[in-house]
């Protein structure tokens, strides 16, 4: 079923950050940060770019520590922490932080985390996957910075196990998860909610009232075949930014730069290292102008839901 997104009020965000309703505000956002040397660089060099002015970093990865050196001694980087329950590329792994427990149902025979969610839903004991997920989130404050939202690596934290807990930790860390406000086909394919129009207007609202910013729509990296030239991936990242309705968009994006990512996920790095040119090109640029697509960070999103809190407990 679809939402019929004409029937939703206005994201209250957009009249905060002194846009109108009308408006198109995109979170281009750099997943995976933390997970390879490349993945580091990409997001240092986009986000001084300006397009994509967040990211969100991979806490249990090989290379977490190189950005959360980064980002702490540049506490101006809009970053948020990619909460992780899977390790999906074959050859190159991770795992927990809080545990090496086959009890937990975290694991593999290895020691990883399982490939694929439906693995980790499997066998998982869900209060162990919690305290992943907070082990996670106080490895990237013990590394001294100020995180500005929380998001999850395959959708992981999604699973309806987990939501709930998800989100509640947004509020206990005082920063925005990512939660959309109307479930379209896209996110209902995800399966993590079996929730009515109704039931999700009414979850919204609350979570709205609590002094959380919700994103209206999500958008993805739009596809790996390796058979597109470099043109026909522009058409592609063109027609679906033109397509975007009014609202606030968190568009997922996995840029790499070259030298690692080509040996980790060969069959996905022409698309990762095309993301890292594409999202600095002059070419982007004119077309958001064109289109009149303002990008933004999470840090103005995090601000605002400070304000709120503060003022709330103020009352």
């Amino acid at each position: 079923m679809k939402t019929d997104a004409s029937r939703l009020s206005p994201n209250p965000v957009l009249a905060q950050l002194g846009y109108p309703p009308d408006a198109r505000l995109v979170i281009f956002h750099a997943d995976d940060v933390g997970m390879c040397h490349g993945s580091n660089r990409a997001f240092i060099d986009l986000q001084a770019a300006g397009v994509v002015q967040c990211g969100s970093i991979m806490a249990p990865c090989p290379w977490a520590p190189e950005i959360l050196d980064y980002c702490a001694a540049h506490p101006e980087i809009d970053v948020g922490v990619h909460l992780t329950l899977n390790s999906e590329w074959p050859g190159y792994r991770w795992g927990p932080v809080s545990t090496r427990a086959v009890e937990s149902g975290l694991i593999d025979a290895r020691g990883h985390f399982w490939p694929q969610v439906a693995q980790m839903q499997a066998t998982m004991r869900a209060s162990a996957a919690l305290a992943e997920l907070r082990a996670q989130i106080e490895l990237v404050r013990a590394a001294g910075i100020d995180f500005t939202h929380l998001d999850t690596h395959m959708g992981a934290a999604l699973t309806p196990a987990l939501f709930p807990a998800y989100v509640e930790l947004g509020f206990e860390y005082n920063v925005p998860v990512l939660v959309l406000r109307q479930l379209d086909d896209y996110v209902r394919a995800l399966g993590f909610t079996q929730a009515s129009d109704a039931e999700w207007s009414a979850f919204v609202a609350e979570l709205e009232a609590r002094g959380m910013p919700l994103i209206d729509h999500f958008r993805v990296t739009p596809g790996y075949g390796p058979g597109e030239d470099e043109g026909g991936r522009a058409d592609l990242y063109a027609a679906t930014l033109r397509a975007l309705p009014p609202g606030i968009t968190y568009f997922s994006l996995h840029p790499n730069a070259s030298g690692d990512i080509e040996i980790i996920a060969p069959e996905r790095a022409h698309w990762r290292t095309f993301e890292h040119d594409y999202f600095r090109s002059p070419q982007l640029l004119a077309l958001l102008q064109r289109e009149q697509i303002q990008p933004i960070g999470y840090r103005a999103l995090c601000t605002l839901m400070r304000t709120a809190r503060r003022n709330r407990r103020q009352l």
